[in-house]
């Protein structure tokens, strides 16, 4: 069957130069086609079918998932344990005055926005993941262990910025890497895997960093936020050199797979988006990747529906600080944390899992959204130690258990070519994130226990994102429509496949 399958390939884009023999050295020939199953898959029963993907997404899920979500854990770890080395006394050991800590904070995001696009369509051109990804983690790590080092505000904001620029190549890259893997049905539940890693990092972070505030501090001369840069740089570095014997390539040039199943892995994805995504090199290109993206009027309601979540969810860079303002000790404050991140995890996992069943995305993003305006209403409103601790427990979860299906829409949304994906993940990811600069501004200590200013600007962020997936929710219904009148629209292809019944490409709502 394996041979089979290499036939078919072949015959599916097979040239020979000069025109001729079976010696002849065949070229893969780029560009969109009609799309005919290879013969092997053609010839498989609905149940064949699918019990060989079934296979094949477990075998992929089990080599990508237990890496890619050590790394995110990294990455978030490495970019927000500033908010625990400050309730480790950083601020006064570095004399940070006035809002120069906030300042710190802030110019991370200024690193990240600036190099999320660029590393996005370089990696779409680089074509090697496997690479690329752990050598950026490596550098990251090593800024972030080198924050240690620091013995001003001046250093202090130089290791922010660039760890910020460095550790933009992550995330963006990460969500285009899975959307080269998964189709879009399966991407909301691959997304909230890999969002776990921010979320298991939230709730882990608290429980580290009072490990080591209560077990470091003075050890070899040094005070513990100091140890806890150098002992968090350092594993992120450890890992990232196990990330380059782990991590594949995208699926048509990995060697991990067998033949068969590099057929199999490319065919579903073509299916699913209706076209083939081996493109030219000016398909290929920064400035065609750029020029799709942005004249697209969806990517900019998804800009705003992703810059009203990621703008509430600011609060989790100040998280220990708004737990603080509960009176409890410095230990317990930091254990405090942990509740509401674990109950992300579950209420994540449990409403990607059931948008990618039901193929809706809309209602799973809104319904989140609506428990998160309430958390920060009840957060501004109130004084109570109950009260708002309850309103910590839903902030929290449902922030993250609406985000992480609304990042899987973007790839729904925006399926292909390739480089236009890889834009828009990296510009939608890049604005959303410029929010945290000002946010940094909100959370000062004398704004507490309240925080009135910052909880209702985070309400305000939370209705935009309603309104944006409203209006995109009404945009893709209207497509739809399109689509099944038969009309053109642009970039899809409506009859994709030449399977009996297949309906070709429609947008997930």
């Amino acid at each position: 069957m394996a041979s089979d399958g290499k036939r078919s390939l072949d015959h599916m884009r097979e040239g020979t130069k000069n025109g001729s023999s079976a010696a002849s050295v065949s070229v893969i020939e780029p560009g969109p086609r009609v799309l005919h199953p290879p013969e092997w898959i053609a010839a498989l029963s609905p149940e064949e079918r699918t019990a060989m993907e079934n296979k094949l997404k477990r075998k992929i899920d089990l080599r990508l998932f237990p890496m890619v979500i050590l790394m995110y854990i990294m990455n978030y770890l490495d970019r927000n344990n500033i908010a625990a080395a400050r309730l480790a006394g950083m601020e006064e050991d570095l004399n940070l005055v006035g809002d120069q800590y906030q300042t710190c904070v802030s110019i991370l995001f200024v690193g990240y926005l600036l190099m999320q696009i660029p590393s996005n369509l370089f990696l779409n051109k680089l074509g090697k993941p496997a690479t690329y990804l752990p050598t950026a983690m490596i550098i990251w790590g090593c800024i972030s262990a080198a924050t240690a080092g620091t013995q001003s505000f001046v250093g202090l904001l130089m290791c922010r910025f660039f760890l910020g620029f460095v550790e933009a190549a992550y995330f963006p890259g990460c969500l285009y890497y899975l959307s080269c893997w998964y189709t879009r049905k399966e991407l909301g539940l691959r997304t909230a895997y890999l969002y776990s890693g921010s979320l298991i990092s939230g709730a882990f972070s608290g429980l580290i960093a009072a490990g080591i505030t209560g077990g470091m501090d003075g050890v070899r001369g040094l005070l513990a936020w100091r140890w806890l840069f150098i002992i968090e740089g350092s594993v992120t570095v450890f890992i990232a050199a196990m990330g380059y014997l782990i991590i594949p390539n995208f699926p048509r040039t990995t060697t991990w797979l067998s033949e068969q199943e590099r057929g199999l892995a490319v065919w579903r994805l073509e299916e699913d988006v209706g076209m083939d995504d081996w493109v030219d090199s000016h398909q290929q290109s920064f400035m065609h990747g750029l020029k799709l993206a942005f004249i697209d009027i969806k990517t900019y309601v998804l800009m705003l529906l992703i810059f009203g979540i990621v703008a509430a969810g600011s609060v989790t860079n100040f998280f220990p600080t708004v737990v603080a303002t509960l009176n409890y000790g410095k230990i317990q404050s930091l254990l405090l944390t942990a509740p509401p991140y674990i109950l992300a995890v579950i209420t994540a996992m449990a409403n990607a899992w059931h948008a990618d069943k039901t193929g809706e995305r809309f209602l799973h993003i809104v319904i989140p959204l609506c428990f998160a305006l309430a958390a920060f209403i009840l957060a501004a409103a109130t004084t109570s130690t109950g009260p708002r601790y309850l309103s910590m427990m839903l902030m929290v979860p449902s922030i993250y258990t609406s985000f992480v299906v609304a990042l899987a829409w973007i790839s729904n949304t925006l399926p292909r070519p390739p480089a236009k994906r890889a834009t828009a993940l990296a510009l939608i990811n890049a604005v959303s994130n410029a929010s945290s600069i000002y946010a940094s501004y909100m959370y000062p200590s004398s704004a507490g226990p309240r925080y009135v200013l910052a909880m209702s600007v985070n309400s305000a962020m939370v209705f935009v994102a309603i309104c944006a997936a409203l209006v995109l929710r009404i945009m893709l219904v209207r497509l739809n429509r399109q689509l099944d009148r038969g009309d053109d629209v642009e970039g899809v292809v409506n009859e994709g496949t030449v399977a009996a019944g297949q309906r070709g490409f429609r947008y997930k709502v």
